[in-house]
């Protein structure tokens, strides 16, 4: 690494350094977000056309430099060949903000999902004895952690943005040490497996065939469950999922109308 100045962020007035690095000094978090092979590629273009103009973020920790922000920048350089770039060197104490940073492409709630059960798994191992609820300004929103939980230990092709506006009703960072959090987070995952089940049979039984529409069936459920325009859902996570999948069962093909079949 080489050092090319120090200056201060105008807002935080926080030091931050500009350096230069060999691409393979450039750890990756274990939370970070998975690869995207067409974002990466679209990067490479990029940088191919116009240089390499936006700098990595990195913080430093007794390991070496990580990058928070910019990992498909890096990989598109090492793509093209390219054996060094330009990052930023952050305080340490932002490195698990990671869900804050993602300035490349915003990501979706399944990234987001996987990302925050990353972040978890992290807190877990080192500070198991933390309250959930006192890590909520690096989850943002509790519904991603149980999300991640069914993505990342249950079910990878679960379609999380089909159940957020009803999961966000009805989910809470928990008061519980890590330990006994993530218990409750598997469970409350088992949940969301087993309504996702009812509504794959459902989509079955009213014999759709795009896809898309199960997100449809969850948001007719709910209104059959909890009225037409629901904005809160006063039922327990477990109450509110079940009557969601009691009401699946009962969606008929009238419910949709001729032109979505």
């Amino acid at each position: 690494m080489k050092e090319l100045c120090r200056f201060e962020d105008p807002v935080k007035k926080q030091e931050l350094r500009l350096a230069l690095f060999e691409v393979d000094e450039i750890l990756i978090p274990a939370f970070q977000r998975d690869l995207s092979e067409g974002l990466k590629r679209n990067l490479e273009l990029a940088i191919e056309k116009l240089g390499f103009l936006h700098p990595i973020i990195v913080v430093e920790d007794e390991e070496g430099f990580y990058v928070v922000d910019g990992r498909h920048r890096l990989e598109a350089l090492k793509e093209l060949g390219y054996q060094q770039i330009t990052g930023i060197i952050a305080p340490k104490e932002l490195a698990l903000h990671i869900l804050e940073f993602n300035t490349e492409k915003p990501p979706n709630v399944k990234e987001r999902s996987k990302q925050a059960y990353r972040l978890f798994q992290e807190f877990l191992a080192k500070e198991p004895e933390t309250l959930e609820i006192d890590l909520f300004s690096f989850f943002k929103a509790p519904e991603l952690v149980t999300f991640g939980f069914v993505l990342e230990e249950y079910e990878p092709r679960f379609p999380a943005s089909f159940y957020e506006s009803l999961v966000s009703k009805i989910d809470q960072f928990l008061h519980e040490p890590l330990e006994e959090a993530a218990q409750e987070r598997r469970r409350r995952a088992q949940k969301l497996v087993e309504l996702n089940e009812a509504v794959n049979e459902a989509y079955a039984r009213l014999g759709l065939t795009n896809a898309l529409m199960k997100g449809e069936i969850v948001r007719k459920a709910v209104q059959l469950a909890y009225g037409v325009r629901v904005r809160k859902i006063e039922d327990d996570f477990y109450e509110a999922l079940e009557r969601v999948k009691e009401a699946c069962a009962q969606i008929s093909p009238e419910e949709f109308g001729a032109h979505e079949l």
